[in-house]
């Protein structure tokens, strides 16, 4: 069920991701990070690899949706990396990138449905960020 109220407290917003990530089997991680891949917000297990969690990775969303972009289909709402062991969904929020590591065996569909469980998460780090808090 999506939090309704604005204000998320910080202690609040570790408790929802962690909570999220225990909702959809095979999901390991969940990442909320700046358009650079500054990790802002993180839940995680120990299946997850360490260098998929690392800026240099997490940036990479940046480059390709400004690459999406450049065919004319519009602004992408999310990327999904499917890899022989893992699967890597970015979804779009900038300035905010949500970025959630999983098996590769993992529902996407059940990813996805994630989001609107995040949006007010999101949209309150999204103010924070923006200067708007």
């Amino acid at each position: 069920m999506p939090v309704s109220n604005q204000n998320l407290q910080l202690s609040d917003m570790r408790k929802l991701i962690s909570q999220l990530l225990a909702r959809v089997d095979g999901v390991y991680g969940i990442l909320i990070t700046d358009r650079d891949g500054v990790p802002l917000l993180k839940a995680t297990n120990e299946k997850v690899p360490e260098l998929a969690t690392r800026p240099g990775f997490l940036s990479t969303f940046g480059m390709a949706a400004d690459q999406g972009g450049k065919l004319g289909l519009g602004k992408n709402k999310f990327i999904v990396c499917l890899y022989s062991n893992y699967q890597v969904v970015h979804l779009n929020k900038l300035p905010l990138v949500v970025t959630f590591i999983a098996s590769s065996s993992c529902n996407t569909g059940h990813i996805l449905s994630l989001e609107e469980h995040l949006e007010p998460l999101v949209c309150d780090l999204k103010c924070a960020v923006n200067g708007d808090a």
